[in-house]
């Protein structure tokens, strides 16, 4: 396995997708898959759903009654969310457009160049030729988790409307996890890889 699997905000929560090497390896498609699995079944990842589920129900959404039915519902909707983000944004997408998936940290510069190339990494990626180019792996991951929702939620909480805020809410959180990580991550993943 390569080092970002061990990377760990605080050596607790994962940061398997992103790379403070300069010259990374390229990821292989059946990388691309096994760091998507990784992701989806490491425990902190799944404390996180159970959280996520736990504030849904406290906020009583979406649609589902309350009780341990209410709260099992959350949960699997919101494990199929990020599962189907994962897999389809991290690996499906990224292997069939040739594209990586990872945050490459980027560390230097101005503050404004790198708020502003945070803030961009949602819609721009490498690909595996290296080349910079639209990210249509992430959002179309974020798109696709989105619009399957609609399979799954309450009929109230359906529709258009629906999939496309869930969209650009799941665009919002990379743009704000990409200044995390350029800002504030880096300094608490001690067994990150130093930029070459």
């Amino acid at each position: 396995m390569w080092a970002a699997e061990k990377q760990r905000v605080l050596g607790i929560v994962p940061n398997f997708y992103v790379i403070y090497d300069r010259n990374p390896e390229p990821l292989t498609a059946k990388l691309k898959f096994e760091l998507a699995l990784k992701t989806a079944v490491d425990p902190v990842t799944i404390f996180g759903v159970a959280l996520v589920a736990g504030l849904d129900q406290a906020g009583n959404t979406p649609d589902y009654q309350q009780g341990a039915k209410g709260y099992g519902q959350r949960f699997g909707t919101v494990a199929a969310n990020g599962s189907a983000d994962i897999l389809i944004g991290g690996a499906i997408l990224p292997t069939l457009l040739h594209q990586d998936p990872r945050y490459f940290y980027k560390g230097t510069g101005t503050t404004k160049s790198r708020i502003l190339y945070a803030l961009t990494r949602p819609f721009v990626c490498k690909g595996d030729n290296g080349t910079w180019q639209p990210n249509y792996s992430s959002m179309g991951g974020d798109l696709a988790a989105a619009a399957l929702e609609n399979a799954y939620y309450p009929q109230s909480n359906r529709g258009a409307g629906l999939v496309f805020g869930h969209f650009a809410l799941g665009t919002a959180e990379r743009a704000v996890s990409g200044l995390a990580q350029e800002f504030l991550l880096r300094k608490l993943t001690p067994n990150a890889k130093d930029v070459n």
